[in-house]
């Protein structure tokens, strides 16, 4: 709609119009936190807690429409249907850039439950969306370091211990459990650095996954695993708000979780084993699916 717009002034209303965005929603946000802080009564927190979803969705549904308005980036998408709002997923997704998070939420926003992130602890932080989002009960999680744990080993568990508070607070909703796998945005320096055995993809890390699927038990009905791509480069969110991010390509498959998937990742070393061949096989087949969606981009390329 807006798109021809000359740049100078697109990309400035853009930014202006994804501020007022924020502050309406998260000022909104904030009068039903205090409320579902003060009473003590667990239905209507719950309540509270449904009310604070439905802003935040509006809040993802403004932002995408405005990217709609206001770029010409082209979607191609596969994967997105018999998906289920009153179901609770684990999301599991390659990451490559910050732009990953808005592309998740235009995509899955009221298709399924809320998704929420575990975020760095730090991130609490952030002006106005940092206690948004412990406001919307997204997990902030301290890592520590192994030199750090050799210090002080008291701290060893306590990103454990508040994944599965995070987890208990999860099962009384339905619930979209995101977690990047490879714990880290992709770079080529990074790529190399871990020797990787994957063409398009860093290590995978099995542990977290493991315990967000024990820790949710029956609460989660299905993995949603998902491969994006960005034939061009992902590039910052600013290049997405500018429309210089020109092509996105996504793929959804819906997994089941067996019996076989939930276990004691720390004590079991049958399990452990188990569990790291299943996840290293689900990321050869998404390194092999990401070298065939940039071959069909260049394909596609080729022949206009």
């Amino acid at each position: 709609m807006f798109a021809t717009l000359p740049r100078l002034i697109r990309i400035p209303l853009v930014l202006l119009l994804i501020t007022i965005n924020v502050v309406a929603h998260v000022l909104l946000l904030f009068v039903f936190t205090l409320f579902k802080v003060i009473v003590p009564i667990r239905s209507i927190r719950l309540g509270l807690s449904r009310a604070l979803v439905l802003i935040a969705e509006s809040w993802i549904a403004v932002n995408s429409a405005m990217f709609e308005w206001f770029t010409r980036t082209r979607w191609q998408v596969e994967g997105l249907d018999d998906l289920r709002r009153d179901g609770s997923y684990l999301v599991l997704c390659n990451h490559q850039s910050w732009v990953d998070i808005p592309v998740l939420q235009k995509l899955f926003n009221r298709r399924i439950p809320f998704l929420r992130f575990f975020l760095k602890s730090q991130l609490i932080w952030v002006p106005l969306l940092g206690p948004a989002w412990w406001a919307l009960d997204f997990p902030f999680m301290k890592r520590y370091s192994k030199e750090t744990l050799a210090r002080q080993p008291e701290l060893q568990g306590k990103d454990r211990e508040a994944t599965r508070k995070a987890c208990e607070k999860f099962r009384q909703l339905p619930v979209s459990v995101m977690n990047f796998v490879e714990g880290t945005r992709f770079t080529r320096a990074k790529h190399a650095a871990q020797a990787s055995p994957y063409r398009h993809l860093l290590r995978s890390k099995a542990g977290g996954v493991a315990f967000v699927l024990d820790a949710m038990g029956d609460a989660l009905h299905a993995i949603l695993d998902v491969t994006i791509v960005y034939p061009d480069g992902a590039g910052t969110m600013l290049d997405l708000v500018a429309g210089r991010v020109r092509d996105i390509r996504v793929h959804v498959r819906e997994l089941p979780i067996g019996p076989d998937l939930r276990g004691d990742y720390e004590q079991d070393a049958a399990f452990r084993e188990r569990f790291q061949t299943w996840i290293n096989a689900l990321w050869q087949d998404k390194d092999a699916r990401i070298g065939r969606m940039r071959e069909s981009t260049d394909h596609s390329t080729a022949g206009e």
